[in-house]
This record gives structure tokens, sequence and C-alpha cells, in this order.
């Protein structure tokens, strides 16, 4: 892993997020939080750590996520710490069949990822209730939650709102009409991506249409897109937000099946790579770069701590977060950078997420010359 990925976890308190971070919660409160009684008895590097993701479709899982948590868990461990790893493909249900799978496995404890926030609460609590501690990792799932590290998702929202008007210029206007291509329902994030958009939007332009997009698939944003052409029309549509890369590009898709001869500028987030050659090219205006590892290694230290001592170390996480069935719950927030063609090699390349070369392959060279991606 690229040595800058090892940074320590920075824990802050973000104010205006949906979550209330506690700025005044103490070590001891962030530290009690952390385990259960019937997991309290110490134990070696021995431990078993179950995790649960929730797609495949998003690139960042099978490529960041999980090979960086199987890797810190390891080495916390002395190779002695071992991962039982399962994906639920989007599907709630099967998620909820993986939590009983864990149980039965009578793993230490358990990094979940939830694919419905609140339907999961059941599986968390009756995981709590066989003595196994879960960790929410980047959506705040209810029930009674050990820990929690995710990114200040309500500043994502904001970060892609500020650049889609910086994008727009002259036609960041009230009258200007854009479309907002939000996440799944079933997401936590989403909810705060979309106000943290909307705190900056709502009022500047004039949002035609808003889009609860189903699982966050490509192809529904692009079929949401196609409406929003036929409602709106297409040379009216001055901006797009879309919540993440992976939509972005359905909706650019649509954009360029209509004929458009030039693209109204369409956000991101995830800096996926197809994504960060968009903005190479210039079909996509920018990408909300979040480091997976920090929050990864992060999630692996909370895990490990808890698994081995029953309770999570109070220098780990100094924040805390509100969910709607639990407070003061010991938290992790990682900040994110708005990724444009200007800062492509101080973010992913810097940090290692992909090569130049992976990034400038002989599809794309000419726009990286273009704009001195060499």
């Amino acid at each position: 892993m690229n040595t800058r990925m090892r940074r320590a976890a920075i824990a802050f308190c973000a104010t205006g997020m949906a979550v209330s971070l506690a700025a005044c919660g103490s070590a001891k409160e962030s530290g009690d939080k952390g385990g259960d009684k019937e997991s309290s008895a110490k134990k070696g590097d021995a431990i078993t750590v179950g995790l649960l993701l929730p797609e495949n479709q998003t690139a960042r899982y099978e490529k960041f996520d999980k090979p960086i948590i199987s890797k810190q868990i390891s080495t916390l461990t002395n190779g002695k710490g071992k991962v039982e790893y399962l994906n639920a493909k989007q599907d709630a249900t099967l998620q909820s069949q993986q939590i009983d799978t864990m149980i039965t496995k009578k793993v230490d404890v358990l990094i979940l990822d939830a694919v419905d926030y609140k339907a999961v609460a059941s599986g968390v609590k009756k995981a709590k209730d066989a003595g196994i501690p879960v960790v929410a990792y980047d959506r705040l799932a209810q029930g009674p939650i050990a820990a929690y590290t995710s990114f200040d998702n309500q500043e994502v929202g904001k970060t892609q709102g500020e650049a889609l008007l910086k994008a727009m210029g002259s036609d960041a206007k009230a009258s200007s009409k854009i479309v907002m291509m939000n996440g799944a329902i079933t997401d936590p994030n989403a909810a705060d991506f979309k106000k943290g958009a909307l705190s900056v939007l709502k009022g500047k332009v004039d949002i035609a249409k808003s889009y609860d997009t189903k699982e966050w698939k490509p192809e529904n944003a692009n079929t949401n897109m196609e409406g929003a052409i036929s409602a709106i029309g297409k040379d009216k549509i001055k901006g797009v937000y879309s919540a993440n890369d992976g939509m972005a590009g359905g909706i650019i898709t649509a954009l360029k099946s209509a004929g458009l001869s030039k693209l109204p500028p369409v956000t991101g987030q995830d800096a996926e790579l197809a994504g960060v050659q968009r903005i190479v090219t210039g079909d996509q205006n920018m990408s909300v770069f979040k480091s997976y590892p920090q929050e990864a290694e992060t999630v692996a230290k909370m895990a490990v701590s808890i698994a081995k001592t029953g309770k999570l170390d109070s220098s780990i996480a100094t924040g805390t977060v509100d969910s709607d069935t639990d407070k003061s719950i010991p938290a992790v927030i990682v900040p994110v950078v708005s990724l444009t063609q200007d800062n492509i090699k101080d973010t992913v390349i810097k940090e290692g997420y992909y090569t130049l070369d992976e990034i400038c392959t002989a599809k794309y060279k000419a726009a990286c010359d273009k704009i001195g991606l060499k």
C-alpha cells in the first residue's frame, strides 16, 4: 500500500450534519460505547472479524475497502487475525441472512456497511445480543452500533453543489434549470449528500427535476435522465447534480444520446477510474475524492481494538455521532476533497489509487496531454 495511505485517522467534529457530532464527547465517553459485557474478556491476536459490504457494482468495495481492511487487520494482529467476508450485492434480505451467518460463525466483531440502514437494525441488535459488537462502516446503520467511521456526508453534497455552481459560471442563476440525480433512499448517506447539495443549490438555480435513484444503478440514472431531458428540453438543462460517478456515467450517456453538442457540467463522487477519465476529457466536471484507505484502516483499528479488549480504545475515536436509534456513538469522520482536472496528480495519483498509465491510456492520451497530465 502507498505509504501516504498510512495516515493517522482524523477524527473531527463537523457542524450541519444530519448525524450530530458531539465536540465535547470525552475520551471516556467514546471508549465506553465500544464493546459489550459479553465480549469484555481480553483476547489475543487470533481474532475473527466479520466484514459485510453492501454491493460490488461500485468499484471501491473490491478494489479498496476489502483488501485494505483485510491487510490492516492482519498487520494489527501479527498475521493471526482472520476476516470472514460476504457481499450483499445490494440485497437487504441477503445481508440480513449474512448477519445470521456471522453470528453462527461466532465472529468476535462485525464490520457492517448496510444495504438498508433501517432494515438492518434488527440484525444489529441480534448480533449484539449474541455478544458480537457491530462497527458501522461508511453508512450509519440503525441499532446498537459500537463505533462508526465515514466521511462528512453533508460536506460531500456541499462540495458537489459548490463545484456545480462554479462550473455553470454565468448560467448559475435562479432561472437556470438543473437536474438532481440523488442516490438510493435506502442509503442514509444519500439523504445527507442531498441535504448538503440543497444547502448550496436551493434558491441559486431552478431544480427542474429531482430523482432518488433506485439502488444507485447507472442504468436507472440513465432512464431518469432521459425522462428529465424529455420533460425539460435538452438545451434548457444547464447543469446536473449527480451524487456519484457511476450515475454520472449513465447521465452523460443519456445527454450524448440526446445529441447535445456541448454537455452541461455534471458532478460525481468516489473518484472511480472511469469518472476520472471523464474528468480528463471534460465530459464530467468533478468528483469527490475520499480517502478510502484512511476510512478502511480506521475501521480495521476500531474492529481489532473492540475484538481484542472488549471496548474501543478512546484514542481512535474522539468524536461521536447520533443515529435515529442510538446516541453518542464513537466516531471518526474523514475529510473530503473536490477532484477536478487541476488536482488529479495531487489526489488519486499521489494516494496510489491509479497510476498515470492507468488513467492516460491510448484512448485518453491526447486529453491527458491537453490538460498537462503527463
